[in-house]
């Protein structure tokens, strides 16, 4: 278990880890997909990844759909969280990793050469993550949270980012939300952590919500959709010399992945979710493919994926006001770009 006053030692420690993770990369240490491997306009014909257990990544179904071709993605495992995921990338074991944000936003204010080229998942009405307590718990409001527990898949990720943000809203001083306790817990075993009541609060997003919502009693204290409305919340990223080194191969991965998020929001719903589980199914991996008649949308904001200066600057604020960056230290522009993106001619 981890209090908020107890996170705020954790940057500091992964940003000591992250400098020699920096110091490897810039010495050659980290691994790189070789330039040797590709032909023809491209650097590269294949994309080292890390996928999610029981879903299909925006990159999955545009290899599916032909999007990639000629280029090929390769499976190396599951992830276990953002973060991780793009802490993979920096390092040079996987091509692209996909992250929250803001915790893209703190890995790039501690020199990370990364850079956010397009954006996957986000919230709309559709799409969410709430903050469920159980039917007749104590907990009314943010100041109920004083002293409680709330479980989420991963620390300084999307989640706490969205509960500090709604415990400041409401009023409860920074002393007040260091007595709030995060808890790390594996999205399966977060519902039935909060029935055991071995946690006040458990965030559950899509899938996991719907199926908890279906056995019934809880409901949400709040939404991340209350509080910010439609937006992409996260991104892809790519690092510095994979750019300069991939450039053809970053932008075809790049332009299949956006019409790959535009081809699941225009296509029927049916047929969205009939792709999915024959990916999965083709795939081998032992998964469920039931949970994925609960898939409603894209969630991603931008057209084809497309970012803009507002999805970083409220995290960038966010973290100065924290205490992680200071004021000037990196703008949106320094963390995104989207010259890869077809999409970016049509706005």
């Amino acid at each position: 278990m981890h209090s908020l006053q107890r996170k705020y030692t954790l940057p500091v420690f992964s940003v000591l880890i992250l400098s020699l993770i920096f110091i490897m990369f810039l010495s050659g240490c980290g691994k790189q997909t070789s330039n040797a491997s590709g032909s023809g306009k491209y650097e590269t014909l294949e994309l080292r990844y890390q996928g999610w257990a029981n879903k299909v990544t925006y990159p999955e179904l545009a290899q599916d759909l032909g999007y990639l071709d000629p280029i090929k993605l390769k499976w190396i495992g599951n992830t276990t969280s953002g973060p991780q995921d793009i802490q993979t990338a920096v390092t040079g074991d996987v091509d692209f990793g996909g992250a929250f944000n803001g915790a893209i936003v703190q890995l790039k204010g501690s020199n990370a050469p990364i850079k956010s080229v397009i954006g996957y998942y986000g919230v709309d009405k559709e799409t969410w993550s709430g903050f469920y307590v159980l039917d007749g718990s104590s907990i009314k409001s943010a100041h109920d949270l004083i002293g409680k527990k709330v479980g989420m898949n991963t620390l300084g990720g999307h989640s706490e980012f969205v509960l500090k943000e709604y415990l400041r809203k409401n009023g409860l001083t920074e002393k007040e939300i260091e007595q709030v306790t995060l808890v790390a817990i594996p999205p399966v075993n977060t519902e039935q952590s909060l029935r055991q009541k071995q946690i006040d609060v458990a965030v559950l997003g899509d899938i996991l919500r719907d199926k908890a919502l279906e056995r019934g009693g809880i409901h949400p204290l709040f939404k991340d959709y209350d509080l910010f409305g439609t937006f992409t919340a996260g991104s892809y990223v790519m690092t510095d010399r994979f750019l300069k080194e991939n450039p053809n191969t970053a932008k075809k991965f790049v332009e299949g992945t956006a019409k790959a998020i535009e081809w699941a929001r225009t296509s029927p719903r049916e047929e969205v979710i009939a792709r999915y589980e024959k990916i999965i199914k083709e795939r081998g991996r032992n998964e469920d493919t039931s949970i994925m008649k609960y898939w409603k949308s894209t969630s991603v904001a931008g057209k084809g994926g497309l970012n803009s200066n507002k999805e970083f600057s409220v995290w960038i604020n966010w973290l100065v006001k924290d205490g992680q960056l200071k004021k000037g230290q990196i703008a949106p522009s320094d963390i995104y770009t989207n010259e890869f993106n077809p999409y970016k001619k049509q706005n």
